[in-house]
């Protein structure tokens, strides 16, 4: 189970993404379209070096290094400008890359340089108002040809919809507002880890 941070700063965020962590959160999504350089630096910094290994990068991708996270993700916009080549030499930098679809033809497609792939969203969204698919991605999933990318689920989910999720086609499922805007992020947390381990 993949967590995506806030795109926006919430009270207390650092200490929860700890909370998360020692809950047993294997993966955080650095997520912050509107931060700058500077602020992602102090950001991934206030989390701590312990955590480096398990943070991914959504943008911001040449701190990688500098800050020693090994994994980026390339939204949809920015995968499309890289080449085959290129994403062979970031793999073979020793990055995991993963990427983000809306739909099985984009996913089918993907370069197998990368690990895995969101496709969403999946159920009508908790953090974008009125953000729903226009196709029903359970029906599309079925058309999936790509193996070699696993493909996470994102968008909507809850913990009353992981179990339908991960039992129809996808192998892991992503939380963006079932965490950041809900009341509980912990309890929430830990509610979806039970239900997502038990798959």
């Amino acid at each position: 189970m993949i967590i995506i941070s806030s795109p926006i700063s919430v009270p207390n965020e650092i200490n929860l993404i700890h909370s998360l962590f020692e809950e047993g959160m294997e993966l955080l999504h650095v997520r912050k379209p509107d931060f700058t350089t500077e602020e992602i630096q102090a950001f991934v910094t206030a989390i701590g070096l312990e955590y480096r290994k398990r943070l991914v990068l959504q943008s911001h991708h040449h701190l990688a290094k500098a800050l020693e996270i090994n994994r980026i993700h390339f939204i949809e916009s920015s995968r499309i400008t890289h080449t085959e080549s290129e994403l062979k030499r970031y793999k073979e930098s020793g990055l995991i890359l993963s990427t983000s679809t809306h739909c099985i033809e984009d996913f089918n497609e993907l370069d197998s340089n990368y690990a895995y792939a969101f496709l969403s969203p999946v159920h009508p969204s908790i953090s974008k108002m009125n953000y729903v698919s226009k196709i029903d991605l359970f029906e599309a999933i079925k058309k999936r040809n790509n193996f070699k990318t696993k493909v996470i689920a994102l968008g909507g989910i809850l913990a009353e919809n992981i179990k339908f999720t991960l039992t129809n086609g996808f192998e892991d499922v992503a939380l963006l507002g079932t965490i950041w805007n809900q009341n509980n992020p912990i309890e929430n947390f830990k509610i979806c880890q039970k239900i997502a381990l038990s798959f």
